[in-house]
Parts: structure tokens; sequence; C-alpha cells
């Protein structure tokens, strides 16, 4: 085999290459790891001088670190080293390589070019990427890629290690005491063309470092001229004190010495010859000096002697009563002051040691309990002091002038040394309960009552003005009750028996308030209304039950409703236990007569409806039916008034006589609103029949039958029987004229109505007569009656007629012929002549036409006594009443039992009972069960003759 000598030389040239590679970069490799470790670059933005230069400046400063554990100090050596060379390729910018500083946190305070130069130095570092080789530690020379690459590889390496070496030195740096980095941390000082720094430096920063040298501060102070070449290094060092220093031994009694002169001069009312925030840094000095609880317990001393001496001087004052207390007073005032003072010199000591510790009082409580203790634990003090404060009270409340001021110190003292309670409350709730028991008894039997109630008011007004001026929170309650219970719960029912009647009678509003609000105060208004309500129905049943009242007893009701309701509203604020009373006794007295009180309540109505009426106004009328109408709830026979109130209506309403037909309407929807619209069905139907009548005689008047009648004005009001009261029958000889007229309006009607029947009232007609005297004519306004009687002295001429001989021509019944006479003949206008003269009618009287007849007016009213109600009306009334109420009674009974089916005899009365509207006896129902027994509507059972059984 042969070999070619050129490829061989090619060959040996290349494993030369190689090896000598090889060689070079372990070379570097060995030099980097031993010869400069902890190293890192940091760009530094070339100075202006050096921007020109052809030469590349490298700084690198290498920093080597040693620290011993025993002193806790860092040796910290910093050199700069200066190589200038230049690449055969290009020229490179310069760079600093510059030591890791031993502190992660950047210098606070660093000047303004420092600042800058960091940022410079990152922006460099950034445009230094654009190459590989700007990226390593430091410039070496390019050989090859690989070289490069082991290089950046060690780089890593060795900041790795740098930062746990940072690690360790701070936490080496920050058991420096306080002092000394106050004194050396953010100092720098910076120039246009460089920068001197003087602390540690920020990481990354190219700031020189600042560490501990045995205790002492070393700064290293570069200085960058841009000069290139070597650059001067400057080295500025502050030792600490070399020796500790010392507090003198005397150094706690001689200050506490400062401040016992302050305090004794308070205590002593002298000038304080230190000014109070030298005493205060002084106080506060010793407690940094942990001398605070040896002061505390100094001033303890102090104060506790400076009040054993107020004790002796109390203990030396012989005078009583308020003299004593004017001096436990001032000095009880001086001591407050005092420890406000010294609190203030203390403040210090009370916030820190006192806030701090467990079982000490505060400054202020200190000198509070020392009072408590020294002073107010001495006998005869405390016993001078309760006693005069007792005496002035007693004083206060027999009117005699005392210092309240003075009171209220005393007890202000107590409550703030908590002695309040047990040694003032106590005691003075029990002499005022003493004191009120004496009052109570000598003024209840003195006074009157209005004037007892008015003192009592005038006592708790006091009391309350007492406490509000000088006692405390907690003995209101004690104290009012004192005057309550003495004066008002003892003495009420003696109170309410004594006087109640006569201040209810008398209408003094504001007695009977102050009497409801005094009673209040000690639950005592369940006895107000009892006397309220024995009052009520006393007064209201001499109301009722006198017949001879009856004529007023409905506005005597009305009256004396109207001033209770005016007690209840504003005496006893309208309460529901006094509405409830009110009412209950006006139903027990107004049913005590059963059907009076309705009946003349209907009456009463009817008397302020009629047209007559003209006292009323139409607001005043409203407000009387609204009055009325109360009244009206209470009435138990509400049937009663129906029946009057309906024969009451009827009048008015077929006679004209109704005031206004507004207040009719008004006052039947208030019933209906009341009673229900079955109450109101009939009254209803009066209103409905007078409007049909109105549109018949409309109808009548445009037919050709009203020109039958002549010169007659006929209106007829067409009624519905069921609706109207029933009248008796009133025969009577109608002139031939009416009569006529009748007759042919009643065919009309019956033309347009087929089936329907007209039956005529004459007791109901009236009319318009017009009379010739010969000293003038009027115009009568009579009943059909008047107007019959009247028309028969036509054909007399001067001759008189006799009374039988108008009873025979008339056929009028009797009784009603006399009230006609007596109407015409004896009554304000008189158009009949009576002889004999008297006020009665007999039988014997004769009349005749009366031709001297004279009246201012023209048109003259004839009737009121016709219109006069008689007994006969009431009693006919009254047996329409008992007529329906036995037909309701037997619906009710034959009701329940064709529910029922069978009932004894007690829970059928009670059923009764239940459903009736009206009061009703027993003996009554019990007669209206035999009446249906007896039509075999029900049966007794043959076993038990008290159980009933329906027939069906």
């Amino acid at each position: 085999m042969s070999i070619d000598t050129d490829a061989d030389t090619v060959i040996v040239f290349i494993l030369i290459v190689v090896f000598s590679t090889l060689f070079h970069l372990l070379a570097t490799y060995l030099h980097r790891f031993f010869f400069l470790p902890l190293v890192t670059t940091s760009p530094l933005k070339p100075s202006s001088s050096s921007s020109s230069s052809s030469s590349t400046q490298t700084s690198a400063v290498v920093a080597a670190r040693s620290s011993s554990l025993r002193n806790s100090s860092t040796i910290t050596t910093i050199t700069t080293i200066t190589t200038t060379g230049e690449s055969p390729s290009k020229k490179r910018k310069p760079s600093t390589i510059a030591a890791r500083p031993s502190d992660s946190s950047s210098i606070q305070g660093t000047s303004a070019s420092s600042s800058t130069s960091s940022a410079n130095q990152r922006s460099s570092s950034s445009s230094s990427t654009s190459s590989p080789s700007s990226a390593l530690p430091f410039k070496v020379l390019p050989v090859n890629s690989l070289e490069n690459s082991f290089a950046r590889a060690r780089d890593i390496e060795e900041q790795k290690r740098r930062r746990q070496a940072s690690k360790t030195l701070n936490d080496t740096d920050s058991m420096s005491t306080d002092s000394h980095n106050n004194l050396f941390a953010n100092a720098a000082i910076g120039s246009s063309s460089g920068g001197i720094g003087v602390g540690r430096a920020g990481p990354r920063t190219g700031t020189p470092n600042s560490t501990l040298v045995n205790g002492a501060k070393t700064a290293t102070v570069v200085r960058r001229t841009g000069v290139q070449g070597k650059q001067p290094i400057k080295k500025l060092v502050i030792k600490n004190f070399t020796v500790t220093p010392q507090l003198p031994k005397d150094y706690e009694l001689e200050t506490w010495k400062v401040l016992q002169e302050a305090v004794r001069a308070i205590q002593e009312s002298r000038p304080v010859p230190t000014s109070l925030e030298e005493l205060y840094k002084t106080c506060e000095n010793l407690c940094h000096q942990k001398y605070a609880d040896s002061t505390y317990n100094r001033l303890k001393a102090e104060v506790d002697s400076h009040v054993r001496t107020v004790v002796e001087s109390l203990s030396a004052d012989q005078t009583e009563k308020e003299p004593f207390l004017e001096h436990v007073h001032r000095a009880w005032t001086d001591h407050c002051r005092q420890l406000i003072m010294i609190r203030s010199i203390f403040l210090y000591l009370d916030r820190t040691f006192v806030l701090q510790t467990l079982g000490v009082s505060s400054i202020w409580e200190m000198g509070l309990e020392l009072w408590r203790t020294l002073v107010m634990s001495q006998p005869e003090i405390r016993s001078k002091v309760i006693g005069g404060i007792l005496s002035l009270v007693d004083m206060d409340r027999t009117g005699d002038a005392v210092s309240q001021p003075l009171i209220l110190s005393m007890l202000r003292m107590l409550s703030d040394i908590h002695l309040y309670t047990s040694l003032f409350e106590t005691p003075f709730l029990q002499a005022s309960w003493s004191f009120y028991h004496v009052e109570g008894g000598e003024y209840a039997t003195k006074l009157t009552v209005p004037e007892y109630l008015r003192h009592v008011n005038k006592r708790l007004k006091e009391e309350t003005h007492r406490f509000e001026g000088y006692l405390d929170k907690s003995t209101r309650r004690g104290l009012i009750s004192a005057v309550e219970g003495e004066m008002l719960q003892r003495w009420s029912d003696n109170l309410l028996q004594k006087g109640f009647e006569g201040v209810m009678v008398a209408h003094n509003l504001a007695d009977l308030k102050l009497w409801h609000d005094l009673l209040a105060r000690v639950n005592g208004l369940e006895k107000l209304s009892f006397h309220f309500g024995n009052y009520v129905k006393k007064t209201g049943k001499a109301l009722v039950i006198d017949p001879t009242k009856d004529d007023t007893m409905v506005e005597d009701l009305l009256t004396f409703k109207q001033g209770v309701d005016e007690v209840v509203s504003k005496c006893f604020n309208s309460s529901d236990l006094f509405l409830n009373v009110l009412k209950e006794c006006f139903e027990a007295f107004v049913n005590i007569r059963q059907n009076k009180p309705a009946e003349l309540v209907a009456k009463y109505l009817d008397l302020r409806l009629r047209s007559g009426n003209k006292e009323l106004s139409d607001q005043d009328l409203e407000s009387t039916l609204d009055r009325v109408l109360i009244l009206f709830r209470y009435i138990q026979g509400k049937d009663v008034f129906e029946a009057f109130y309906k024969r009451d209506l009827a009048k008015r309403l077929l006679l004209n006589k109704s005031a206004s037909f507004d207040a009719e309407k008004s006052m039947l929807s208030k019933l209906k609103a009341e009673c229900g619209a079955g109450f109101t069905t009939k009254l209803e139907g009066m209103f409905k029949d007078m409007d049909t009548s109105k549109d018949i005689m409309v109808n009548f008047r445009a037919s050709k039958m009203h020109n039958k009648i002549g010169h007659l004005d006929l209106h007829v009001n067409v009624l519905t029987q069921g609706n109207w009261p029933t009248y008796p029958p009133a025969e009577a000889n109608i002139p031939d004229q009416i009569s006529q007229c009748q007759e042919i309006f009643k065919e009309f009607y019956l033309s347009k109505h087929k089936g329907k029947r007209l039956n005529w009232q004459n007791s109901l007609g009236h009319s318009v007569v017009k009379a010739n005297f010969p000293l003038g004519t009027k115009e009568l306004q009579l009943s059909l009656f008047q107007a019959i009687i009247v028309l028969l002295f036509n054909d007399t001429g001067d001759s008189s007629l006799s009374y039988k001989d108008i009873r025979q021509q008339s056929n009028i019944e009797q009784k009603e012929l006399s009230r006609t006479l007596q109407s015409l003949a004896c009554g304000k206008y008189r158009v009949l002549v009576k002889s004999p003269k008297s006020k009665d009618v007999s039988e014997t009287d004769e009349f005749k036409f009366n031709k001297d007849f004279t009246a201012s007016l023209t048109r003259i009213k004839i009737n009121s006594i016709q219109l006069k109600e008689t007994k006969e009306e009431n009693a006919s009334t009254n047996e329409r009443i008992f007529q329906d109420r036995q037909f309701q009674v037997d619906a009710a009974i034959v009701r329940i039992m064709k529910t029922r089916k069978q009932l004894s005899h007690t829970l059928l009365i009670s059923e009764l009972f239940d459903q009736l509207k009206f009061a009703i006896k027993p003996t009554d129902l019990k007669k209206r069960i035999e009446s249906l027994i007896d039509r075999d509507y029900l049966e007794r059972d043959k076993n038990d003759q008290s159980l009933y059984k329906y027939v069906a």
C-alpha cells in the first residue's frame, strides 16, 4: 500500500490544529476557574472624551469576599483592573466587569447620574446581544464557537454561586444595629462627568459597595473621569464608638427627683419648675430605660401620701352638712385637677406600661381608688357626706334654697369612685318613700281631689327635674316609684270614690286628663274605667227612666253623649278600654224602657226634618243626623224605630212637610248603611211612589179627562199599600164637586193600569179653599175634613150650625170632628165662631161663619191640631209593632225547628235570642211556642215535655 505524500501532509496539519485548539480551550478553562471567580459583566457607557479613541477600554472590578462568623462582619476589597487591547478584526466598545454586590437591594438615594448610568448600562447590555461575542462575561479573542459555548456555561455556573454568596452576605448585614444603618444608608453624590457613591450598591448597578469591617463602616468611592488608563480609587472609613455609653448609677433616682418635685408642686398648687414637655420626655426616658414599674410605684406612693393629708384635713373639720360638703367638694375638685395634670406628665407611662401590664390601674383610676379607700373608707367622713347630701335633698323638697351644684359634685364623686349605689342610692330611696308616705296621708285628706292631683303632678315634675339636675340615671325609676306608690297607688280608690263624679259633672277636662295620665303610671286605668262606667250608667238611666222628661230625652241624651265622647277623646286618648265601657253603658240604660227610646228617637228626627224647623242650617242638620244615628246604634228595638219613622215620613211626604228631600235621602242612606238594605226597602218604596205619582199626574193633566174636572186643581198621590203605614178607614160625606174629581181620576187610572184597585184615604187629604171675608179674601190651607166643614157654611148665611148638624151633614167620626172644629174655632186663626166660648168643643156648641175674621197673611195654614199625634195613633202603632214581632218570632221558631227537627225548650229559647233583632221576654216566646203547638206546627215529645218536635 502506498501513501501519497501531499495527503499525509494535510492530515498531519489538521491534527496539529485540532490538538492546538483543545489545548487552548483547556488552558482558558483552567484560567477562568482558578483566577476569575465571582465575575460578571455590566456594560458601562463610554465617556465623551473617549468616544473617538480607536482603542477599547474594559474595566473590571473583581471582589473577593471573606466572612467571619465571630464578629458578623464582611471584609471587602475592591480593585480596579484596566486592560487595553485591539482586535485585528474590528474595534470593540468599552465594557466593565464589576463584582456582584453584597446586598440585593439597591441604594436608596443614589445620585441621578448613577440612575442614569444604570439605565444606560441596561440599554447597552441589550444592544450588545447583536453579536455572539457580546454575550460573553468578559472579552476573549474568539477561537471557535465551541469555546464560546463553554465560556457561557461557566458564566451561568458562576452566577449561581454568586447569588448564594450574596444571600449569605445579606443575612450577615441584617445583623448590624439600626443606628449604623441610619448613619450610613442612602448617601450619594453625583456629577455630570462621573459619580461618587457611598453605601451599598443595588443589583447590577456598578455602584461601589459599603460594608462593615470589624464594626466600622467602610465606603469605597469611585470616580470616573472618562480618561483612558487606570482610574484612582479612594476609600472613606467611618468608625463606630469603641466604648458603649453607660448610664450613671444614680440616673433613676436623680431623674425621679425631677418628676417628684413636679408632682409635689402640682399637689401644693405651686408653679412647676420644669416645663411640661421636659417632664414628659423625662418620664419617657425612664420608661425606655426599663424603669416604668418603679416609676409607677413611686408615683402611686406620692399620690397616696397626698390623699392621706386630705383625710387628716377632713377628719379635723368639725362642721356639719353644707359647710363640710363644701370642704369635701374643694378637696375632691383639687384632687381631680391634680390627677389630670399629673397624668399629662406621665402620659407615656400611662399609655405604654399601664396598658401593657395586667392588673395595673391607669393613673386616673389609681387616683380614684386611693380616694375611695383612704377618704370614703373613714366612717366619720362617709356618714357626714351621705347625711349632708340627704339633708340638702330634703331641704330642696321642702322649698328651701340649696346649692344644687354642690349636691351634683358630691354625687358625681360617689359615682366616679363607684360608691353611688351602695352608699347613697339605697338610703336615699328609703328616705324618699318615708317622705312621700307622710305627705300623701296628709294631703289626701286635706286637699280636694283636683288640688291633690295637681300637687302629685307637681311632685313628679320636681323629682324629674331633680333627677335631671344631679341624680344618677339609675335612681330615676326607684325615685319615681316612691312618688307614684305612696301618693297615687295608695290613695287611688279613695280619690275615685271621693271626687270622680264631681269632676265629671263639672266637665273639667284638664283635671280628668291629669287623672287619667297619673293613674296610667300605676296601672290604674281599669279602676278609672269602672268608675267612669258607673257614672255614665247612673246619669243616662236618670235621663231615660223619667217619663216626665220624654219630650227632651233625646236631646238630653245627645248632649250627654257628646260630653262623654269629648271626655274619652280629649282626656282618655280615645282608649279602646273606655270606648268599650261607653258602648256597654249606653246599650244598658237606653234599653231600660224597651220601646220608648226608639219611638222618641224617630219623633226627634221627624221634628228636625220637618219644613217648619228653621233653627238648623243644612250643615248643622247633617251633623244632628249623624249624632242621632250614633244613639240609634244603641237601640235594640230597631223595628219600633222603623214603624214610627215610617209613619212620620209618610206625613212629611204626603203633606209636603219635609224640610229637605236631600236630608231625607241622606238619612235613608245612613239607615241603610247601618241596618242593611232590608231595613229600608219600604222606606225607599215610599220615595219611589212619590216619584211615580208625579209622572201619573203629568199624564193625567195631558189627557182629555182632565178637562172634565173644571176649574179645580186636583193632585193625587198613588201609594203602594205595602210600603206605607196602615191607616184606619175614615168615613166622610165628600162634597159633590170633590167626589166627581175623584171619580174622573179613578176612571183614568184604571184605564191605564188594568187589574188594580184604588182606595181613597180621606184622612190624608188636604186642600186649599178661597174664603171671601168682608175684610178681604184669604186662601185657607185645610185638611179634607176641615174643608168639608167649612163648605157647609156656604148655604147658612148669618145663621149658625150646631155640633150635631155638622156631624150629621159631614158624617165625620166624632173624635175627628171635635179636633177639626177645635182647630177652626179655637185656634190661632178662627174662621168659625163658637158659642159658648171655650177652648174645648162639646156636642151642645153652636158654630157660625166669622165675618170679622182678619189676618195679615193671604194664605193661612189651619192644620196644626190635625197633625198632632194622638194616644190612639201611638197605641195603633205599638199594636202593629207587636203583631209584626209575633210574626217574626213565629217565623224564627219554624225556621229553627225545621232545620233541627227536634230541640229542647232551653236550646230553642237560646237560639231565638241569637236570631231576633229585638228584645223580648222569655214568657212572650213561650206563648208563641204554645201558639204554634196549637196550630200543629210543633208537638211535644210524649216522654219529655220539654222537648219539641217539628211537624212536617
